[in-house]
């Protein structure tokens, strides 16, 4: 069973951190905060310029980590040290996962990109701007080095969702609603009869993201599906405490937790 299988065992909270936000020792002492709090996968984003599915939140803390100076391989030394563990901290062993654009890995070369994260043990990546249609090429080396393509569906899929489900690994990213990352005050898309259907043709468990902020909506999303993703709500409280922020993100972490393990 893999990593990511073994995680949806029981329903799964799923943080999301930019690497390098505030400095990439910064990210590394945070990601273990989220997983002593509770966290069952986690999603490291790699700063990138242009990056298209993000609103203002998610935006600004690219900016912030890239102008820190971080590069690709500093962040996969970071994911290296967690995965290693040391004399002060334990290793890390729940999955986890890049959030990243296209480009990031092309420029980086695609087969060096997937030969360092089997090396280091990242389990899957989330390309949010690479449609069902065009993973093909990097489907193949992804396949050769064990690391699972997450396939998103959102609500616009509606036709190819038989499509994507058949293929799909790891998990099912499922947007909750049209547009850009970030917090909503409420979840208006119909998220259950999206995930039914996808139930209809795979076991793969599914996950939903884009605007979950509270225990409550957390809670619900995870009632109907098999997980919550957060990620703008994480990120504005490292953009809100800086250096600072472990706290606050333990507080978080193990709230959103609970409520998701409740649902």
């Amino acid at each position: 069973m893999s990593r990511i299988s073994e995680a949806f065992k029981n329903k799964a909270f799923i943080p999301f951190i930019t690497a390098g936000d505030h400095g990439i020792e910064t990210t590394e002492r945070y990601i273990r905060a989220m997983v002593k709090a509770g966290a069952d996968l986690l999603e490291i984003g790699i700063p990138f310029s242009d990056p298209t599915a993000e609103g203002p939140v998610i935006q600004a803390a690219s900016t912030r980590a890239l102008s820190t100076g971080v590069k690709i391989d500093d962040i996969f030394a970071m994911v290296e040290r967690l995965r290693k563990g040391d004399d002060q901290h334990e290793a890390i062993t729940i999955p986890l996962l890049f959030m990243t654009y296209i480009n990031p890995i092309f420029v980086y070369g695609k087969e060096k990109f997937l030969t360092n994260c089997e090396k280091v043990g990242i389990d899957g990546l989330i390309i949010p701007d690479t449609p069902f249609g065009e993973k093909g090429e990097l489907a193949d080396v992804a396949k050769a080095h064990g690391v699972a393509i997450i396939s998103l569906i959102a609500p616009t899929s509606e036709n190819r969702i038989e499509m994507i489900a058949k293929e799909a690994e790891g998990f099912i990213y499922c947007v909750s609603s049209l547009g850009v990352t970030g917090v909503r005050s409420e979840i208006k898309t119909d998220i259950k009869s999206i995930v039914d259907t996808i139930r209809k043709y795979t076991d793969v468990p599914v996950a939903v993201g884009f605007g979950i902020s509270t225990p409550e909506q957390a809670g619900k999303m995870a009632s109907i599906s098999d997980g919550a993703i957060v990620g703008s709500a994480i990120v504005k409280i490292v953009a809100e405490h800086g250096t600072e922020a472990e706290q606050a993100l333990v507080d978080y972490v193990t709230s959103m937790k609970a409520a998701v393990a409740q649902a």
